[in-house]
C-alpha cells in the first residue's frame, strides 16, 4: 500500500512535516503521494496552491472533498438521499467484498451508502459523502473482539451524521487547488508551474512481503469490489510505490521521478529511517540530481520505532 506518513504518524509526523516547510519559500506545492489530505488541507489554509495526487482512489476522493473543495458541505437534503434505506437489504450486496470486512447489517449499511453517494450531482458533495462513509468504516473497523463492547450502541446513519460534523469547515483560498489519480510520472511531469516537490516516499515492501494495507478497505469499497487489484498492481509495476526486490530497484525508482521533476524548483523529501535504505543513500541518490541543502531529523524511537526525515534540495 501506499506511504502514508500523516496517517501512520498522527499529529506528530504532521507537526514535524509543517515545521520544515515553515523554513521554506514556495507558494505551490506538488504531493504526488498525497495520503491523508490534513497535510494539503493544511497548507492551503497557509494560502498555498496545492495539487494533491495518489494513486489509490480513497486518497484522491479525500482529497477532492477536503482540498479542492472550499466550500461545499453535505445539508439535510443530501443527508436523506445519501442515506435512504441504507439498512434495507436486496436480492444480493452490490460489492461482496463488503462481507470481508464487516458483519451482514453493517455491510448492507455501506453497500447503500456507497450507491446512494452516486445519486448526488455535484462531484464535491459525492466526495464528502464517500470522505465520511470513510470515516465510519475506520470507525468500524477499529475495535476487535475485546472492545466491542464499547461501540456505541448507535446506527451507523448516526454516526455518519456524527462524523461529519467533525469534517474541518471548507477554507476558501482563492487559488486552483487540484486532486488528481493519475500516474506518479505523468503527475510530476505535468507540474510545470510549481514551486515545491513534496515527496512523501512510500515504505519499501519487497515483493515477497507483499500485503493488503489497513486502508485497502476503503480502496473495495470505492472500487464497488475487489476484482481490480491484479489491475491495478500491473499498472503500478516498475513505479515508485511497487513492490520491489532489492534497496538497488527502490532508489532506482526513488531517482527515476526525481529527474521527472528536475523542473520544479525546490524538493522537500519526507521518509523513515526503517533499516532498508539509509539517510546517506538517499542523500547520494537525490545529490547526483541536484544539491542537497538540509536534512531535517525527528526522533519517534520512544513511541514508534523509527526517526522521520526530510531533505530539502535546489537547483
Amino acid at each position: 500500500m501506499g506511504y502514508n506518513s500523516s496517517e501512520a504518524f498522527g499529529n506528530g509526523w504532521l507537526a514535524f512535516e509543517l515545521n520544515v516547510l515553515r523554513r521554506l519559500k514556495f507558494s505551490s506545492v506538488a504531493l504526488p503521494f498525497s495520503g491523508e489530505p490534513n497535510l494539503g488541507s493544511q497548507l492551503k489554509r497557509w494560502d498555498v496552491r496545492v495539487a494533491a495526487n495518489d494513486p489509490f482512489l480513497w486518497s484522491f476522493t479525500k482529497a477532492t472533498a477536503l482540498i479542492e473543495n472550499s466550500l461545499l458541505r453535505l445539508d439535510e437534503a443530501d443527508f436523506e438521499v445519501v442515506l435512504e434505506d441504507a439498512y434495507v437489504p436486496r436480492d444480493d450486496l452490490a460489492n461482496e467484498s463488503l462481507s470481508k470486512w464487516f458483519n451482514e447489517a453493517d455491510a448492507w449499511w455501506f453497500d447503500n451508502v456507497r450507491l446512494n453517494a452516486e445519486k448526488l450531482e455535484d462531484e464535491h458533495k459525492r466526495a464528502i459523502a464517500l470522505t465520511v462513509g470513510m470515516m465510519v468504516g475506520d470507525y468500524v473497523l477499529s475495535f476487535d473482539k475485546q472492545t466491542l463492547s464499547l461501540r456505541q450502541p448507535l446506527a451507523l446513519s448516526k454516526v455518519f451524521r456524527q462524523m461529519e460534523q467533525s469534517l474541518p469547515e471548507p477554507h476558501d483560498n482563492s487559488l486552483r487547488n487540484q486532486s488528481s489519480n493519475q500516474d506518479l510520472r505523468s503527475f510530476v511531469a505535468e507540474r510545470q508551474h510549481t514551486d515545491l516537490l513534496f515527496l512523501r516516499l512510500p515504505a519499501p515492501v519487497l515483493q515477497a512481503e507483499v500485503s493488503r494495507g489497513s486502508s485497502s478497505w476503503r480502496e473495495e469499497w470505492l472500487q464497488g469490489g475487489d476484482q481490480f487489484w491484479s489491475d491495478f498492481d500491473k499498472r503500478r509495476a516498475g513505479r515508485l510505490g511497487c513492490p520491489v526486490q532489492s534497496k538497488q530497484q527502490y532508489l532506482g525508482l526513488v531517482e527515476d521521478l526525481l529527474r521527472t521533476a528536475s523542473h520544479i524548483p525546490l524538493w522537500a523529501i519526507a521518509y523513515t529511517e526503517n533499516g532498508f535504505i539509509s539517510g546517506e543513500e538517499l542523500m547520494e541518490t537525490v545529490g547526483r540530481i541536484r544539491r542537497v541543502e538540509a536534512i531535517y531529523v525527528k526522533d519517534f524511537s520512544d513511541l514508534l520505532g523509527v526517526k522521520a526525515a526530510i531533505i530539502t534540495a535546489g537547483r
